[in-house]
């Protein structure tokens, strides 16, 4: 079994030391640990002190792409690598090295395909009380709308199997962490948490500015990613709202015409009559919305069965791995 943990980077020189040192270099029931590193465009001595501590596998983005992409860009070089678990986890040392082996035990065991890391965060001391509640929010309505039992699903410390990272398909261009539990859960993966633990704070997180900019942009992808799986449903529930303000705005007009005072209402029987019209459209809207869901659901699978075809081959290191990035074998690896 060959284990891969990735580490996506974004000016990292001075906390990559410490993350790397956390990392066990051999785990039970794993024959082999690689790190790779996803250089986000580091304008920083990323890359030469990933060299220095000798990582395995190293993908550099020539600009930076955000975390979204470098996730996606470690899922599949992890998976060219021949990777059977794939652990992501951050370059600020907010997780437990230590705790990887507990993190991968469910996936090893082949009761789950998915788990993340539980960081129990009110216990956590430097998340302020806003933070924490949002945390636990955004959580739940996660939880609701993928039919999961995670508790933690902002937590970037993760293990994947092999074919549950086959059949992910990150669209977000924010944050892979939302999206992946909706879309496992949809997709009917096992996804499990354990409780880890959090080391302290060493720099302030670079995803988003504040916690408004957080939410707003986190309840946008919520939006999003449960509409491409449950279109017929946000469309149906969207149009039987209108629908129904169009009827009461109706009766309301029909009550003043019926006591001989409709004239002065005109504009509620039109209000009525375009609500009405915006609920039928809306619900018309689900029906095609659905018919392209199915169909997306049909090009996921076949991609999925394609990469899995496409990934039996080895891959060879060194060259282009994508536009304007790099992917290289650390050459200069220590070895004890």
């Amino acid at each position: 079994m060959k284990l891969i943990i990735q580490i996506p980077c974004l000016n990292e020189e001075s906390t990559l030391p410490i993350t790397i040192k956390d990392i066990p270099k051999k785990i039970k029931g794993i024959s082999k640990v690689e790190i790779l590193i996803i250089d986000d465009g580091s304008t920083d001595k990323t890359i030469k002190v990933a060299k220095m501590l000798g990582v395995d596998h190293i993908v550099r983005f020539s600009k930076n792409k955000g975390l979204a992409e470098a996730f996606k860009a470690g899922i599949d070089a992890s998976l060219k690598l021949g990777a059977d678990i794939i652990v992501n986890t951050d370059a600020d040392n907010q997780y437990k090295g230590s705790d990887i082996p507990k993190l991968i035990e469910p996936i090893l065991n082949g009761n789950y395909d998915m788990i993340i890391g539980d960081r129990k965060t009110d216990n956590i001391s430097h998340f302020s009380p806003t933070k924490k509640f949002f945390q636990r929010f955004g959580s739940s309505v996660v939880r609701k709308l993928s039919q999961t039992d995670v508790p933690d699903t902002t937590s970037g410390f993760r293990a994947y199997s092999r074919d549950a990272a086959l059949r992910l398909n990150v669209v977000s261009e924010f944050t892979y962490t939302l999206e992946t539990i909706i879309q496992a859960g949809h997709k009917k993966l096992a996804v499990g948490h354990v409780e880890i633990g959090t080391n302290g704070k060493l720099r302030e997180s670079r995803l988003f500015k504040n916690i408004t900019s957080y939410m707003k942009r986190s309840a946008k992808t919520i939006v999003r990613i449960y509409t491409m799986y449950r279109p017929m449903k946000v469309f149906v529930i969207g149009g039987s709202i209108s629908v129904c303000i169009g009827l009461l705005i109706g009766l309301r007009f029909m009550y003043f015409y019926m006591i001989g005072n409709g004239n002065g209402h005109i504009q509620s029987l039109i209000l009525a009559a375009v609500m009405m019209i915006v609920g039928f459209q809306l619900g018309t809207l689900g029906l095609i919305a659905d018919l392209i869901s199915n169909n997306r659901k049909l090009l996921e699978e076949t991609l999925y069965k394609v990469r899995k075809i496409e990934l039996t081959q080895p891959f060879e290191m060194g060259g282009n791995y994508e536009a304007n990035t790099e992917i290289t074998k650390n050459n200069n690896k220590q070895t004890s």
